[in-house]
């Protein structure tokens, strides 16, 4: 299984190779096909993509606090949870014949090396910003004229992150789309410590009035979302009328500035009859 998404791609020099990995995947996509089999375990046999969906949350915040920890043996543990999740959900769609492991490997391997021309292909990139600006461009590419098209700036948010997470990557698409004016100078280590205070007393005043900061939060990020889109959408008229009104000027100029380089009268060569040029010629 795992063989064949590696097939085809020439190891680099001083890159290691994994097959070694390989059993132990294979073991666990087996355990699970058991556990979801009718002589397996019954809770596993009664969950849905839905009733799993909170669970990888928890894990990648019992992840998160591993990382922060620093312990390597609770990160490794954390994470083998967080691919149970995967192999979970991939083990529901083979049931259903939408997707296996396989596929989702296959998908995202082929995703990597696209997303990354310059490591795989012939592309050169001097730093990091082309990489992402390449990296966009490719995204846009692969998702044009598909359902998962994404003809806003500000799409792609996932909507359950928590509110204010949700609310920086609003605020750095619209920064990124030019709907936002540019920050103001960067903030001193004081500034920070007293801007987290203030944001710990918003969620305590919040709190004290019997209302959730994480709920009100989310209301003001949806009504600032639909005005920076319509705020986009408008931009984006403008630009097309703009562009429209060039293009009909430059046709309308291409014949007369070819009539006028054969027209005495209109080229701004001395006219013979009138002494003057157009642009030159006295007021009467």
């Amino acid at each position: 299984m795992l063989f064949q998404i590696c097939a085809g791609r020439t190891p680099q020099r001083g890159v290691p190779t994994f097959s070694d990995s390989v059993p132990a995947m294979v073991d666990l996509l087996q355990i699970m096909a058991t556990l979801r089999s009718p002589k397996g375990c019954p809770w596993d046999r009664e969950q849905d993509h839905l009733s799993l969906r909170f669970h990888a949350v928890e894990e990648v915040y019992e992840l998160m606090d591993a990382i922060e920890s620093g312990d390597d043996h609770e990160m490794a543990e954390e994470l083998g949870d967080l691919l149970l999740q995967v192999v979970f959900h991939c083990q529901l769609a083979r049931e259903r014949s939408a997707f296996d492991f396989e596929g989702v490997a296959r998908h995202i391997a082929d995703k990597l090396v696209r997303r990354h021309p310059h490591v795989f292909g012939s592309v050169k990139v001097k730093d990091v910003d082309e990489v992402w600006a390449n990296w966009e461009k490719i995204k846009t590419a692969e998702k044009h004229g598909t359902r998962h098209a994404r003809p806003s700036a500000l799409d792609g948010i996932p909507k359950h992150l928590p509110a204010l997470m949700r609310a920086e990557k609003l605020l750095k698409k619209a920064r990124k789309a030019n709907l936002l004016e540019p920050a103001s100078s960067r903030p001193s280590r004081k500034g920070k410590a007293t801007l987290a205070r203030q944001l710990f007393e918003l969620a305590r005043q919040a709190l004290a009035r019997g209302w959730s900061a994480e709920d009100l939060l989310r209301r003001e990020i949806a009504k600032q979302e639909r005005s920076l889109r319509r705020q986009e959408s408008a931009a984006r008229v403008t630009g097309a009328v703009h562009r429209a009104r060039a293009e009909r000027l430059a046709v309308l100029a291409r014949p007369t500035a070819r009539r006028n380089a054969d027209h005495p009268r209109k080229s701004g060569r001395k006219n013979p009859i009138m002494g003057f040029p157009p642009s030159e010629r006295p007021q009467l």
